[in-house]
């Protein structure tokens, strides 16, 4: 258990969050979420004993096993997969007492105890385990064994990340973890999360992932700390009620409302615009049930209307391309794209599929090898990627950076603009060298912005930013009248601004002609068809002859009566896991209750109905692995 009781804690001399008071317990998965600069990573500083609380009391079970993501790049010639090992001190330190009483020959009684407990801590599936988690987060079979200096930043710290998850913890505290993850990895991070049988506590601004994962929501705000119930809609939805009671505020959603429906109003019968006017009426009906939960939000503002606005912005024809250093050739080939007037454009695919690759080549050119790129002369490109964050002048303030795009602009103007992406009063005057990533990243949109785009590129726009400034990127999108091409694996932000998707996979450009909620399927599809592909025997291997219906019917029903069992045994599973499921979504709602923790005379229950969610965990994970089982007896059974 995980107990705050009235605490304090102060960076210097600013106050960050008082009297703050709350319990955790296993199974809950609390989301943290507030402002940046708000307290959050400086309260998992004091979970972490890096620091002591100001005032109040920290009370923790004794012995509680607490693992966390380092922040630092690891630098190691030791294997992935043995860096990823390492999480598991234990582990290490059973196998290393093995070692030590085998070289020693101690006595068969004291080598047994050490086996026994290597048993007990599943020691000897570890290997299996640890490369099951950098399987998930997307390495390869042949990268496992790879020095970890052998990979860059991001993938460095995905392995701190799978190291984190190898260990057996009570306690799992999490910060911005999907910030180095592309989509497919995210989504199986928020399963494997989802089977976390400790408490979680995670800092994110991902809404999805924290609709996902999340059963609790704490909001630091105003020095404080309140609790939700729920994922993060349900926060949201909670506290927009609440605010929706404050008349001012109410005012100030209305008129956001009715400028968005003045567009719809305005374009949703002209052709050229009919697609963006029904974007933003969809956005429109989410925006009665979201909006007000931001509107105290200190971020306000929206993209210029350009001042040409040609049909014809930018093209790619028969293009390759990739980079002119690598011996791999090119990285995509046979581009064929063409970007109009008001096309909303999102990028998917993994990692090192060539996403940012397109996206330069679309920018600058730099990336293109052959083909042809043809630029309208009234294009006018905002680009926006994370390297830009290291071209900002570490001497020079946000206003010295602003006056480079509006020399002509008042001083109070200026302020005026930089206001609107949160930086005012002095702070608009100093140097952007000590500035947060987040801060940062503001800026360099903000003088995106003030260049009035009519074609922007966005490559993770929303890296580093909290929630309350991505909700109001995604309104100020939304209402963008040119055309955009955005990667993100922010789905809300893809959701809200794209009116059409594009795949970057296997060298190749494609439509996406799904949902992004069917994303997920896809990449399950691709997988089971790889691994077809790995196990097909070649054709000219496997003589065929031609089958007559008779024949055909008879093999067929042959087949059927074959499968029959199998079929059977993974339906009769998959209603055991649908019951266990229902009743671990009962059981969690009583767990959910407050006055369960409050009242100490319910300590019994308390206790009973956390061993019973244990024990239906068990059964749904052990379920979980014998349709596994069951399905790939399945499909073995049908390839004969």
């Amino acid at each position: 258990m995980l107990n705050l009781s009235k605490i304090s804690l102060r960076r210097g001399r600013k106050l960050l969050v008082s009297g703050v008071t709350f319990q955790a317990h296993a199974g809950q998965r609390m989301g943290v979420i507030g402002a940046n600069g708000s307290g959050k990573s400086t309260m998992f500083a004091m979970l972490l004993g890096e620091l002591e609380p100001d005032d109040g009391t920290l009370n923790m079970t004794v012995g509680l096993e607490i693992a966390h993501v380092a922040q630092e790049s690891p630098d190691s010639s030791r294997s992935a997969i043995d860096y990823v090992m390492d999480g598991d001190p234990e582990l290490r330190k059973v196998q290393t007492a093995i070692a030590a009483a085998e070289d020693e020959k101690n006595s068969e009684a004291e080598v047994h105890t050490l086996y026994e407990r290597l048993e007990t801590i599943d020691g000897y599936s570890a290997e299996a385990r640890a490369a099951r988690l950098l399987h998930g987060l997307g390495f390869a079979a042949d990268d496992i064994r790879k020095p970890v200096r052998a990979f860059s930043g991001g993938w460095r710290m995905r392995l701190n990340l799978a190291q984190a998850l190898m260990c057996r913890s009570d306690l799992l505290l999490l910060d911005e973890p999907t910030n180095h993850l592309d989509l497919p990895a995210i989504l199986w991070l928020e399963r494997w999360l989802k089977r976390y049988e400790g408490i979680l506590l995670v800092i994110s601004h991902d809404r999805d992932f924290l609709d996902q994962v999340c059963t609790r929501i704490a909001h630091i705000e105003n020095e404080g700390v309140q609790t939700y119930t729920g994922n993060y809609s349900q926060f949201e939805k909670l506290r927009a009620e609440h605010l929706a009671l404050q008349h001012a505020m109410h005012s100030r959603q209305q008129k956001e409302i009715k400028h968005i429906q003045s567009y719809v109003d305005r374009f949703r019968y002209k052709a050229s615009k009919a697609r963006q006017a029904q974007s933003r009426l969809k956005m429109l009906e989410r925006m009665t049930v979201i909006a007000p939960a931001h509107v105290d939000s200190p971020f306000k503002f929206h993209f210029a209307e350009p001042k040409k606005q040609p049909q014809h912005l930018l093209n790619l024809m028969d293009a390759a391309a990739g980079y002119t250093d690598s011996n791999d050739g090119p990285v995509l080939t046979n581009i064929k794209l063409n970007i109009s007037a008001g096309d909303r454009i999102g990028l998917l695919g993994v990692n090192g599929a060539g996403k940012s690759t397109l996206v330069k080549a679309l920018s600058t050119g730099s990336t293109l090898l052959s083909g042809e790129r043809i630029l309208s002369k009234d294009t006018k490109i905002g680009y926006f990627a994370q390297h830009q964050l290291d071209l900002l002048r570490p001497e020079e303030s946000p206003i010295d950076h602003l006056r480079r795009y509006r020399p002509d602009d008042r001083e109070a103007e200026q302020r005026s603009f930089l206001g609107r992406f949160g930086f005012s009063g002095e702070r608009i005057f100093e140097p952007v060298a000590p500035f947060s990533g987040g801060e940062k990243a503001r800026l360099v949109l903000a003088l995106m912005i003030s260049q009035a785009p009519n074609l922007l590129l966005l490559d993770e726009p929303t890296n580093h930013l909290d929630l309350e400034m991505r909700q109001a990127l995604s309104m100020a999108l939304i209402e963008y009248s040119g055309a955009l091409v955005v990667i993100s694996h922010d789905r809300h932000l893809l959701r809200s601004v794209c009116d059409e998707l594009l795949i970057v996979h296997d060298g190749i450009v494609d439509r996406f002609d799904r949902s992004l909620d069917e994303y997920p399927a896809w990449l399950k599809e691709q997988e089971a068809a790889n691994d077809s592909m790995k196990s097909d025997v070649a054709p000219e291997a496997t003589p065929t002859r031609q089958l007559n219906k008779k024949e055909k019917r008879r093999l067929d029903a042959e087949r059927r009566q074959r499968l029959k069992p199998l079929t059977d045994k993974v339906r009769k599973i998959e209603d055991q896991l649908g019951k266990k499921k229902s009743e671990l979504q009962a059981l969690e709602e009583r767990l959910a209750d407050e006055a369960l923790y409050a009242d100490s005379t319910r300590q019994e229950e308390l206790a009973a109905l956390s061993k019973e969610q244990a024990q239906i965990k068990v059964d749904i994970e052990t379920l979980e692995w014998s349709w596994m089982e069951a399905s790939e007896a399945v499909e073995k059974s049908e390839q004969y």
